[in-house]
């Protein structure tokens, strides 16, 4: 039996207060085939991917009276509907046996959050994944005085993370074996100008996985996005928008709060934000935090991104002075905004979703050198013919010459930007639709592949081996959309609005190094005459300077899809 989670407001009160519903017994896992249908569909753009599985996500059916809707014909015996998932994460539970190699897996579990709350799988065969848990069923439920109030005519759903929102890139203590969910003031019906609605972190137990059980909610001013820092014993929680309250102070966005993990029943709040500022010296929207292997924080939001020291001595160029960085005091490092004036252009600070310095096997040549890649969020292609030509790409931008402080001291009247070395976008490339709806999401890098979401656009698998040239090897666009694509064991996993989607590459890094025609691309802008933008001009690369080109080359005539001008 889940413990019951109690209410940072009201801590006393569950000695009072029951369920508003009981709830029936609990239901074992069905033994079923998740992996549902993946025979190619009229809708799927696939090429060098194998699609192994897609597991179904749903979400149950409530009646008006708070109690779960019955469907004798669906597995669970609910009237259950098909939604999305938005984020995946993994934690391996093996134990090794002596004549095993090192590392080898006995249980592997992926944990897939969505709008449903929070499900477990055994994916050690990912052919055959196992459902473990859910986590927000409303079947045995723990008893949550701060979870879904219900609303409207339902009666309040006290006992479940169903209607959760947004968790769009869950972490994990692997060591600890722990989940932190984020609550956006979103969920359960709230709203990001609310001051009431309430945004925090649930921290949930995951040592058993087939009993996922939450022990705490840390209550925190942010809550849309939440990253370990410092092994997962602090957190990082951004996002979103500010409340009316928030707006008074003079935020145009949320920055970071960071939570104290240590003893994660108790985690304490620090109540003074960081990576203020972040916008030309104006206070925004801090979206996201990606750690690199060196132990650099990286935060992605309005105004571009920018990389902190969390532990250890180093030399803070913003105080000119050695200090120890913590947690909740970092170091400022490296970063900026990106510029305004490349693809495509905008008139102000561009929203950087998510941020990665990749290093090791998964960097290019470091002769290229210290580069950072982002994502810009931005859905402009809906108000232009050319349907998502305008729409957030993915950006590769060298570090050098930010390592100062530059970003903490940017100003709108002395703007710093980072060197933009490439950019790469779908639009007009092979496998791609005319849709709109296909801005850059989450990406991740592994062995020089970065796998990437473009919402409509589908799973999009580049190879970074030259960073000014980044080259498309496959994709796989089943026509819905997909927030991210995660590298796991060989394997890629997508969370998709149709569930989770089981990949395997039959190219590597370095097998395809022949650009994608960009000609659909060219003939479409070309052509957009209503368009804000002018013309491009391209400039193909010259093969024999490939290998020494790196960072000196002009922008715009480096990229697979080159910079306006």
């Amino acid at each position: 039996m889940r413990r019951l989670l109690l209410s940072l407001l009201c801590p006393m009160a569950l000695c009072a207060l029951t369920p508003a519903t009981t709830l029936a017994a609990t239901l074992p896992p069905q033994d079923r085939d998740w992996c549902g249908q993946v025979a190619p569909t009229t809708s799927w753009s696939v090429k060098n991917v194998d699609v192994l599985c897609r597991i179904d996500t749903v979400r149950h059916t409530w009646n008006a009276d708070g109690t779960l809707a019955t469907d004798p014909s669906t597995p669970s015996g609910y009237r259950e509907t098909l939604t999305q998932a938005i984020s995946i994460n993994f934690i391996d539970y093996g134990n090794p046996r002596p004549d095993q190699p090192a590392g080898a897996a006995t249980r592997d579990v992926m944990f897939v959050a969505g709008r449903f709350g929070l499900k477990s799988f055994d994916v050690t065969n990912p052919k055959k994944p196992k459902l473990l848990d859910w986590l927000g069923d409303g079947v045995d439920d723990p008893f949550l005085e701060d979870g879904n109030p219900g609303n409207g005519a339902q009666a309040p759903r006290r006992g479940t993370i169903d209607d959760m929102w947004e968790n769009e890139d869950m972490d994990v203590d692997k060591d600890r074996k722990l989940v932190f969910l984020s609550r956006d003031p979103r969920a359960y019906g709230g709203s990001t100008g609310n001051p009431a609605s309430r945004s925090g972190v649930y921290v949930i137990d995951v040592r058993n996985p087939e009993n996922l059980d939450p022990i705490s909610f840390a209550e925190t001013p942010t809550g849309h996005t939440t990253t370990c820092v410092n092994d997962c014993k602090w957190v990082w929680t951004g996002g979103p928008a500010p409340n009316t309250d928030q707006q008074v102070q003079g935020w145009a966005g949320r920055p970071i709060f960071v939570t104290d993990m240590r003893d994660p029943r108790h985690p304490k709040v620090n109540p003074v934000p960081i990576d203020t500022a972040r916008n030309d010296g104006v206070t925004d929207y801090a979206h996201d935090v990606q750690v690199d292997d060196s132990g650099v924080a990286w935060v992605s939001g309005r105004g571009g991104v920018r990389g902190y020291w969390t532990k250890g001595r180093h030399f803070d160029p913003v105080l000119g002075t050695g200090r120890v960085a913590t947690a909740d005091d970092p170091v400022p490092y490296a970063g900026g905004g990106i510029e305004e004036n490349v693809f495509p252009p905008r008139t102000s600070s561009r929203f950087i979703h998510n941020a990665e310095r990749p290093s090791g096997d998964d960097a290019p040549d470091p002769s290229y050198g210290d580069l950072i890649y982002a994502t810009e969020e931005e859905f402009a292609g809906g108000a232009f013919p050319n349907g998502c030509a305008n729409d957030g790409p993915l950006f590769i931008a060298s570090l050098n010459g930010s390592y100062g402080g530059e970003a903490w001291r940017s100003t709108p009247d002395d703007k710093f930007r980072l060197k933009t070395v490439a950019t790469w976008h779908p639009f007009g490339k092979e496998g791609s639709s005319t849709t709109t709806d296909c801005s850059a999401h989450y990406f991740e890098i592994k062995d020089r592949v970065l796998s990437m979401s473009f919402y409509s656009q589908g799973s999009r698998f580049l190879d970074i081996t030259n960073p000014t040239n980044p080259t498309e090897i496959a994709y796989f666009r089943p026509g819905t959309g997909t927030w991210a694509t995660y590298p796991h064991k060989g394997y890629y996993y997508s969370a998709d609005r149709n569930g989770v989607y089981i990949l395997e590459l039959n190219v590597k890094a370095g097998q395809l190094r022949r650009p994608v025609d960009t000609a659909p691309l060219r003939a479409a802008v070309a052509a957009d005459a209503n368009g804000p933008l002018s013309p491009v001009t391209f400039a193909a690369p010259d093969p024999a300077q490939e290998a020494s080109a790196a960072l000196e080359r002009p922008v715009g005539g480096v990229c697979s899809l080159p910079l306006y001008e």
